[in-house]
């Protein structure tokens, strides 16, 4: 081939400066594609051994070489793949793979339009000139007779061509780097980013670093192979040490046997993993296998809760493993990690497009051969076979977690509270999967007892003791199958009256204890809803479903709490608690009501709609937390105990002077009951319970 010297069928001096400036996100993107060309080109020499177009040597391993030299400030990228011809170096580098490239730039040249530039490959190379001031390329074809070629270019759109001197069948890729970019010439920078973005692809890397010592290590001596440069033999003769017998008699004991070793130059050992765990078969996988992969790629030395393998050939290509790590209760402060590979090449984390907003809390790697890249591999198209395969992905984690809760109850309880965040948070933003796992959410009850939501709306089997006319326990009537069809006939029909059943529930267990009392003593059952995004997820349930609501117990007072009375009965003391109450209070519009309750020890307890309480849970979201639920007008009420002494005595004593006092004091102890109070408000609490205490010691 004689020499040539010509300009590059770009149609633009300013293609470099459009590559360098934007083609690729990051600048150190370029180890990953230079590295995946030389994948791609030992992929395709061992294609051609298959198909008995080419005779690999016996000897042959497949490996990618980088070395770098710091003082010369160079990179070399080596692969022994199948090379190119002159012809192939004027096609694949000279001519860059545009289609239309004349109008490139009038189509590109806007930074704005870099996602348009979609489906133009063979662009790899050129993300070189990124870092380096002038490449150069040595090749040497494994076609029959090939000649060497050497190719290189300064940057600008000239190139020259001439033959090589290169032995071996393969590609040499040398980058002499700018000053800017010298960093990357540094071998532990060179690892860092290698590890990076290559750490699974499917050929052996080795890094080295140019006019470096050479290393040696020991090995045993039948370890030595052909490939073993051997320095040194050495022996090691046995070890004894004298030692005192049980008869008081000493002995030499052999404490280390002979052993004949072997100095060699140290192996290289390759940087990547090319069999990653996603590639193979679950059923070949250990559970040991899961958790030292899951520490190798998120260096997370927390063993996670459990994981998914994913493995699809049809209709699209796609393996991967998620995992769930044992996560902050604490939604917002999670922070997942999903890797997406095409082919064991990363290419980015959290790819929106690809992996469902809500799964992005876990940790994960997911490889789509099929995936369709832009130019610069890190960007996708926005297609109908994305969203396909972000359909699938969460599928198939609603499936696990629906089938763990079927047939592994026990296990799906104990991670319960460590992935209900994420559950929910799916179920928010994902509308088929909030329907895959509308039967699977669970809700831990007053007891610790784990109830799926079918669970929940099953009517409670209560058990009440029946007893005679003196009070004597008989045997409780056996309800009949009839009757119980004709108690669920009922149960349709209220159901189609659009009458929602009514799920209670519990934020502080520690707040709320006096309401919670009340419903056991009654045998009542409430479910424990104390995190943050429980007011969201619960409100989009009852939109998507008008059988059941959800009510917190303090809301309202159940019919189950008060004894049978007449209204007439307590309508009198109501109208005059409301005048004493309100102006002791000096609170207008409070809403006060008398109900006889059953447990006769309950003064007064405040209560707060349930549309109320979640306006207020919205504003504390907001940044509005720690207000008086009385600013909510009259959503909150104040029931007061007919039943109870202290009641009594203030609608019997309206006029005395302590009753102000008394009314103040109930108050108090109900909101105590229901929120805590402000330091200005628990002050006069205090000291409003100490001048009570006084008077009851006079």
């Amino acid at each position: 081939m004689s020499n040539k010297h010509g300009n590059l069928s770009i149609n633009s001096d300013n293609i470099f400066p459009i590559i360098k400036k934007w083609l690729y996100s990051d600048h150190d993107i370029f180890y990953r594609e230079l590295i995946s060309n030389g994948c791609d080109a030992i992929t395709k020499l061992k294609k051609l051994d298959l198909m008995g177009e080419y005779e690999l040597p016996e000897d042959y391993e497949a490996k990618i070489q980088i070395i770098v030299n710091p003082e010369e400030k160079t990179l070399k990228f080596i692969d022994n793949g199948l090379g190119m011809t002159a012809d192939e170096v004027e096609e694949y580098i000279n001519q860059i793979a545009f289609s239309g490239a004349t109008d490139f730039l009038e189509k590109y040249k806007d930074k704005a339009s870099e996602e348009q530039i979609i489906g133009h490959f063979g662009l790899g190379f050129y993300s070189a000139f990124m870092v380096a001031d002038e490449v150069h390329i040595d090749s040497l074809s494994y076609q029959k007779d090939a000649v060497p070629v050497h190719w290189e270019c300064d940057g600008g759109t000239e190139f020259d061509m001439t033959d090589g001197s290169k032995q071996e069948v393969g590609t040499e890729i040398t980058l002499f780097l700018n000053e800017d970019c010298v960093e990357f010439s540094n071998e532990y920078r060179a690892r860092e980013v290698i590890e990076k973005y290559c750490s699974f692809m499917p050929t052996p890397i080795f890094l080295s670093k140019a006019n470096a010592e050479t290393e040696y290590e020991t090995i045993p001596a039948d370890e030595v192979t052909e490939k073993d440069t051997v320095i040194e033999n050495i022996v090691e003769e046995a070890k004894f040490e004298e030692q005192e017998q049980e008869d008081g008699t000493k002995e030499q004991v052999e404490i280390s046997p002979r052993q004949e070793k072997a100095k060699i130059i140290k192996r290289p050992v390759p940087l990547n993993d090319t069999n990653p765990l996603w590639g193979k078969h679950p059923n070949d996988c250990t559970d040991e296998d899961y958790k030292a992969f899951y520490r190798k790629v998120f260096m997370d030395y927390k063993e996670p809760l459990f994981w998914i393998h994913l493995n699809m050939d049809y209709p699209f290509n796609l393996k991967g493993i998620l995992y769930f790590p044992k996560i902050n209760t604490e939604y917002d402060s999670i922070e997942g990690t999903i890797k997406l590979y095409n082919n064991q090449v990363f290419i980015a984390d959290n790819i929106k497009e690809v992996i469902p907003e809500f799964l992005m809390l876990l940790k994960g790697v997911i490889d789509c051969p099929d995936l369709p890249l832009n130019v610069s591999r890190s960007a996708l198209q926005n297609d109908g076979f994305v969203k396909k395969i972000s359909d699938y992905i969460t599928k198939k984690v609603a499936d696990k977690l629906a089938g763990m809760c079927k047939t592994e109850k026990e296990t799906y309880e104990k991670y319960w509270d460590d992935i209900s965040p994420f559950i929910k948070f799916g179920c928010l933003k994902d509308e088929k999967f909030c329907d895959k796992m509308n039967d699977y959410i669970l809700f831990k009850n007053l007891d610790d007892k784990y109830l799926t939501l079918p669970e929940c709306l099953k009517p409670v089997e209560k058990k009440d003791e029946a007893v005679d006319e003196n009070g004597n326990p008989v045997e409780a009537e056996v309800v009949s199958e009839e009757a119980k069809t004709e108690d669920a006939s009922q149960e349709e029909d209220d159901a189609a009256k659009d009458t929602r059943k009514t799920i209670y529930y519990v934020t502080d267990m520690q707040q709320q204890s006096q309401y919670i009392n009340m419903f056991k003593e009654q045998g009542m059952d409430a479910v424990i809803l104390d995190h943050n995004i429980d007011t969201s997820f619960i409100t989009q349930l009852e939109r998507r479903n008008e059988h059941y609501r959800f009510q917190r117990i303090d809301a309202d007072l159940t019919d189950s709490l008060k004894e049978e009375t007449s209204e007439e009965e307590l309508k009198e003391a109501t109208e005059t608690l409301t005048e004493v109450f309100r102006n002791a209070l000096k609170r207008e519009n409070l809403n006060v009501k008398v109900e006889k309750l059953k447990n006769a020890a309950i003064s007064s307890v405040i209560t707060l709609s349930e549309e109320g309480r979640r306006m207020q849970d919205m504003m504390k979201m907001y940044g509005m937390a720690g207000m008086d639920p009385s600013m909510f007008g009259s959503d909150v009420t104040l029931t007061l105990n007919s039943n109870n002494q202290l009641v009594t005595y203030i609608l019997e004593h309206k006029d005395s002077e302590h009753v102000p006092m008394f009314c103040e004091q109930l108050y108090d102890l109900a909101m105590i009951s229901n929120h805590p109070l402000t330091p200005d408000e628990m002050s006069k609490f205090i000291a409003r319970s100490n001048e009570i205490m006084m008077l009851l010691a006079k």
